[in-house]
């Protein structure tokens, strides 16, 4: 929410949450941008207000893109073993490139809907370095910031991050939307 607060400046952003919706939203879509979608419509449909979401996850080349869509639930029990499948089956791997990408959608009332997408790209290192940020984080290796997402300070990470590019990407064609 902070980081959406920073680039949609003098717009109010109310979780959803705050703004009266309950219940869980299945992501059953194929895609990141599937998923925002189904995200941010089932908000946009029960509220009756515009709604932006979004679905994000790292994708690694020797993986064929996975962990992707099922990033948060790879190991099916939590950031750390995760982090610790990834690194079993990354053992002794020498291409190591990744990236993580993220896709957001903006659903409005009168059914129009509009994405951005973002991308952040790295490699997956041998072991965890730092301890700041989530998930992945430490596994990731930065290109734009030369040391891994856990090493970085938020402020860092959200110059380059994939959901500050997709979002800056959104913002960019809500001028011509």
């Amino acid at each position: 929410i902070k980081e959406i607060v920073k680039i949609f400046k003098g717009v109010e952003i109310i979780p959803m949450h705050q703004a009266g919706f309950e219940g869980e939203i299945e992501e059953n879509g194929q895609s990141f941008r599937e998923n925002a979608y189904i995200k941010a419509k089932a908000v946009c449909d029960k509220l009756g207000l515009p709604a932006l979401a979004d679905d994000s996850g790292l994708c690694v080349d020797f993986l064929g893109g996975a962990p992707g869509i099922y990033s948060a639930r790879f190991s099916g029990e939590g950031d750390a073993a995760n982090r610790k499948l990834l690194l079993e089956k990354m053992h002794g791997v020498t291409d190591r490139r990744a990236h993580f990408e993220c896709a957001v959608c903006l659903c409005l009332p009168d059914g129009r809907k509009l994405f951005g997408v973002g991308q952040t790209s790295g490699s997956i290192l041998t072991e965890e370095h730092g301890k700041r940020g989530f998930g992945y984080d430490p596994l990731f290796f930065s290109d734009d910031l030369q040391k891994s997402f856990g090493e970085a300070t938020a402020r860092e990470k959200n110059k380059v991050s994939h959901r500050a590019r997709a979002l800056k990407d959104l913002m960019e064609k809500l001028k011509t939307f």
